[in-house]
């Protein structure tokens, strides 16, 4: 049997105590775990930065892990520092595609076709928001926007939440 004729292998599932660990300013990575991809996020990711250069990289990796090679990442460069068109990570080319997608989602490509929509949780989101938005997203009957995602998710300035810097 060819290595064409053999079956693909499944995604890998995340442990349940990853979706635990979050603290203030850290890159976060959900990944949605149903087989049936149902949900209209495939996953969340709460980079540390606006730089591009410096948080993709980390992101690419991960996904690699569980999804296979990466090829493609479409982000929408008003919402970045300085995008280029590719990175190399690990020996591997990857493009980027500096599309209008909004920068609350970044859509990435494994293979040619089968593409992955996350939602992107601003690095300056309370810890307390960035986990709420990040399980809603993930959840396979999500049919909500990531836009509306992050709107319903962060506290309105004097709604009695806690202020981080004071």
């Amino acid at each position: 049997m060819a290595d064409s004729d053999s079956p693909p292998t499944p995604p890998l599932l995340l442990p349940d105590a990853i979706h635990r660990a979050f603290r203030p300013g850290a890159a976060v990575l959900r990944l949605e775990t149903t087989r049936s991809r149902e949900g209209l996020l495939d996953g969340a990711w709460w980079p540390r930065t606006r730089d591009i250069g410096t948080e993709l990289p980390a992101l690419i990796r991960v996904l690699t892990g569980h999804l296979g090679p990466i090829t493609r990442v479409g982000v929408d460069a008003s919402a970045w520092n300085g995008v280029p068109t590719r990175l190399v990570v690990d020996g591997q080319v990857v493009h980027l595609d500096s599309d209008p997608v909004g920068d609350d989602t970044v859509l990435v490509t494994r293979g040619h076709n089968d593409l992955f929509a996350f939602l992107v949780v601003p690095p300056d989101t309370t810890a307390d928001a960035a986990r709420e938005a990040m399980a809603r997203a993930v959840r396979a009957d999500n049919i909500t926007q990531a836009a509306q995602l992050l709107v319903a998710t962060t506290p309105e300035p004097g709604d009695g939440a806690a202020d981080p810097a004071g």
